[in-house]
């Protein structure tokens, strides 16, 4: 059975979370990693959310996987080879440890860069923040057991932040600020 799809009020525990994460990460990858970043909700103040830290390592190139396959999986991650999205490589928590997940992504790349503005036009922009937990509660009370449901159900308001956060970057000249890790 799938875990319920649960979110959280915000948890002012979480950049402390990712900081023992990120400086793991950074450790264990050295250069391999050009940016290591804090992302999804849990990583924009005041955000209700899954109660999962979601973690983003940027690499140069996806090849050779070992350069930081191996490495992930020498401080406990588990690889995820099944992950369906190819625009990334997809890490999860050993067992027994707190929900992490790791995108390992080719920097410069749209799928990198995405959550990124999505993070700083929230953080940026609380109303919007505000709408999308209302958005992400309500649709957990209806897909509580389905998490493709729920992802699926919230995808067009994403979208429509993602359209205000690319004319917000245009306007500000928005660019990713400095690796959190």
């Amino acid at each position: 059975m799938a875990e319920p799809v649960e979110i959280v009020d915000y948890r002012p525990s979480w950049p402390t979370a990712f900081a023992g994460l990120g400086a793991a990460l950074r450790e264990a990858l050295g250069d391999t990693a050009v940016r290591i970043d804090h992302i999804g909700s849990t990583s924009v103040p005041g955000l209700a959310a899954k109660p999962v830290i979601d973690v983003q390592v940027s690499v140069r190139s996806f090849d050779p996987l070992e350069a930081f396959r191996k490495p992930l999986e020498d401080i406990g991650y588990v690889y995820r080879a099944d992950n369906p999205e190819r625009t990334k490589r997809y890490f999860r928590e050993a067992p027994g440890h707190s929900r992490t997940h790791v995108h390992v992504r080719e920097l410069g790349s749209f799928s990198q860069q995405f959550p990124l503005l999505f993070r700083d036009f929230l953080r940026c922009h609380p109303a919007a923040a505000e709408e999308y937990a209302a958005v992400k509660r309500r649709y957990a009370a209806v897909f509580a057991a389905d998490r493709r449901g729920y992802a699926e159900a919230k995808e067009s308001f994403v979208w429509d932040v993602v359209r205000r956060a690319d004319a917000w970057a245009r306007d500000t000249g928005w660019t990713p600020g400095s690796s959190d890790a």
